[in-house]
């Protein structure tokens, strides 16, 4: 390529450096630098954080730990978490439906698991599904260490797809007052209809959706709001650490079969 082609090209590249340079940032901190530190460290970012917590936080309060991994994704490491803005929705949402039994889809490393945990009601129980083995562990010992017992937060390792069947016959779940998918945006409608072939849904339960806007959840949304099954509401955040990439979580309130 010639200069002359390349000063061209000049103003269109520094035009979306600009443009999307929060994205940028965003795919430095979760892919390039996070691949150094796991050849380097020989641990998962995961792992990283749970050793951080064990040094920092206060065993037993689950606020002080949520808030210690809000630190070291700020200061540290990029961590995927929720976050404490959508993490505030959804401890207000839960407080409010006060639901007696909940699932969560995606436990990752522990965060929005402690958030539904810390807001249930007395006697409120939370299943928490993870496919990944190592992710798992390191959320276990973290929900452990924030003072919760298998009673109150029971964590599967295994694919939700083949968990939700087995729900109601191995896990005791007959209903579930409250859903929060938290995995793969594009597993979202097939558990979502999972869910709903198993009678797993009363009507009045709420199902809450993260980051339907970012990376998104197109034919969720749609499903959602066409189906004539749900009350839809939407609410708009950022991303942690990164306030300027819109994303949001839906809060869905099932309505019957139709």
């Amino acid at each position: 390529m010639s200069p002359a082609i390349a000063l061209a090209f000049l103003p269109l590249v520094v035009t979306l450096l600009v443009r999307y340079r929060h994205y940028f940032r965003l795919l430095v901190r979760m892919v390039l630098l996070r691949s150094l530190r796991d050849c380097l460290s020989g641990m998962r970012i995961e792992e990283r954080a749970f050793s951080y917590v064990l040094t920092h936080a206060l065993p037993g309060d689950p606020g002080h730990i949520l808030t210690t991994l809000d630190h070291w994704s700020s200061h540290c490491e990029y961590l995927r978490h929720m976050g404490p803005v959508k993490g505030q929705i959804v401890m207000r949402l839960v407080e409010e439906k006060a639901p007696a039994c909940a699932l969560e889809l995606g436990t990752y490393c522990g965060y929005s698991t402690l958030l539904i945990a810390r807001a249930l009601p007395p006697g409120g129980r939370l299943l928490t599904v993870e496919r990944d083995p190592r992710t798992a562990a390191v959320a276990e010992k973290l929900i452990r260490l924030a003072g919760f017992d298998e009673r109150t937060v029971e964590l599967i390792v295994g694919r939700s797809e083949e968990v939700i069947p087995r729900l109601r016959t191995q896990y005791h779940m007959n209903r579930i007052d409250l859903v929060l998918l938290a995995h793969r945006p594009r597993r979202y409608l097939r558990d979502l209809q999972l869910l709903e072939a198993h009678a797993l849904l009363p009507v009045g339960a709420t199902v809450l959706a993260d980051h339907v806007l970012f990376p998104g959840a197109p034919r969720f949304l749609q499903y959602a709001k066409s189906c004539g099954r749900y009350r839809c509401r939407l609410h708009h955040t950022g991303l942690p650490d990164f306030p300027a990439i819109k994303d949001g979580i839906a809060q869905l309130t099932y309505a019957g079969p139709g």
